[in-house]
């Protein structure tokens, strides 16, 4: 493995030491030992990276991903849209072998052991720890929807939730699809992962049909009684722009699908599309459920937030989406690098028989855009508080964009290389 030198940890540390004290990280130096982070998303890669950075390289860090790149599911609908490619959303792993010297592995761990604290992987290997960080991000819950509980119905109604090759599939039917075709989006009861991402889609869709197919249209099938996230900026954007290529329709849960004839089924109708795309109800990643920690609603991990630790399995800490979230919290990839953050820096104060920081704080900034080029934000700052053993939104802090524009889209793609640096970088 890798070793970043010491003087380079020096002037990383100079940068990262006031980091480092907000999250309440001070013990890193004395830290110890090998950390395992499964999943290299937002959270996984961040707390990759700053487990390395904050311990001034004494603890040993090693990733285990499925992917051999990073891709990034921010800024995806801008490639269904076809202003971005699939190349401009994809970062290597390479910077956190090569520099923080991170030991990553490209594969999938099926088991865990926590009693002997080990990783199982798919090829049969294992691997001890520490402690492990879990950042599977979500899986789905097919059986709600049994027509897509298959490979096949899968390939031909793709979620595109999880950035990668589904993205390219779904852009290619849209790109097939008639002039004069329908596109419906169907959206899961929350919570689910990233909540203004399927309004920002269905805007995005809309606007390549304005300008490709311009007898087209969105139908949104919203299984939620209203937008879940800055609803007024999506609402007006959809009277201004799209006044004759989206409609919405809310309480409308698909219950199943017909694959071959592209119809969705809802409790009381159908409704037949040219490109059916089916965001299915999520929960935490398999390896998150399969290891027995305990969840809520049997779908989210229930964590403690001064440490991100599973509240029913010492040593694993949970981060992201998979967590079952706070009040108001998003499932979000900004979100998921401060889980990242605070996970880190409890890990290492942990690892030097320190307690965590009793007041972490987090917070969140999600772009969406509109069009190809304007966009809107949400942002939000969440507080640990001891009373309720929950982290809080925090009054008065935070908000939404007073109105779409394009500063706002360029603030966006700078935000995603940004977080892409801070993660990767």
């Amino acid at each position: 493995m890798l070793h970043i030198q010491r003087r380079n940890f020096l002037k990383a540390g100079a940068s990262a030491g006031a980091l480092a004290a907000l999250y309440g990280c001070s013990s890193g130096h004395k830290a110890s030992g090998h950390v395992v982070v499964v999943g290299g998303g937002y959270g996984g890669a961040t707390a990759a990276k700053y487990l390395r950075l904050w311990s001034q390289g004494r603890v040993q860090v090693t990733l285990i991903e499925r992917q051999p790149h990073f891709i990034s599911c921010p800024i995806s609908n801008l490639v269904l849209h076809g202003s971005k490619t699939m190349a401009d959303i994809t970062v290597s792993y390479d910077n956190l072998k090569n520099h923080w010297g991170v030991r990553v592995i490209q594969g999938d761990v099926v088991a865990l052991d926590a009693g002997a604290r080990t990783l199982r992987l798919a090829d049969g290997s294992s691997i001890g720890y520490d402690r492990v960080i879990l950042s599977p991000g979500i899986d789905f819950m097919y059986e709600q929807i049994p027509g897509l509980n298959n490979a096949a119905a899968q390939e031909k109604i793709p979620h595109a939730w999880k950035a990668g090759p589904q993205t390219v599939a779904l852009r290619r039917q849209l790109e097939a699809m008639p002039d004069g075709g329908v596109f419906a989006l169907s959206i899961p009861k929350a919570p689910y992962r990233c909540p203004p991402g399927p309004y920002e889609r269905a805007c995005l869709v809309a606007d390549y049909f304005k300008t490709h197919k311009p007898k087209s249209k969105v139908v949104i099938l919203d299984a939620n009684e209203d937008v879940q996230s800055k609803k007024g900026l999506f609402v007006k954007a959809w009277n201004d722009l799209y006044k004759n290529h989206l409609e919405y329709r809310p309480n409308s849960e698909v219950r199943d699908v017909d694959v071959a004839s592209n119809t969705a089924i809802l409790e009381f109708d159908t409704f037949k599309a040219d490109v059916l795309n089916i965001i299915p109800p999520q929960r935490a990643g398999d390896i998150a459920r399969n290891a027995g920690l305990k969840l809520v609603n049997t779908r989210w991990v229930d964590i403690n937030w001064l440490s991100m630790e599973s509240t029913s399995t010492p040593g694993v800490h949970v981060i992201g989406d998979a967590i079952f979230p706070a009040p108001t919290m998003p499932k979000s990839g900004h979100m998921a690098n401060q889980h990242g953050k605070l996970a880190v820096a409890a890990i290492l104060n942990l690892l030097a028989g320190d307690p965590p920081n009793p007041e972490p704080v987090v917070m969140n900034t999600c772009y969406s855009f509109v069009d190809g080029s304007q966009a809107v934000h949400v942002a939000s700052v969440h507080q640990y508080d001891a009373a309720t053993k929950l982290v809080q939104p925090v009054k008065g802090a935070g908000g939404l964009s007073a109105a779409r524009n394009e500063v706002e889209g360029k603030a966006a793609l700078a935000w995603a290389k940004n977080i892409w640096a801070d993660m990767l970088v």
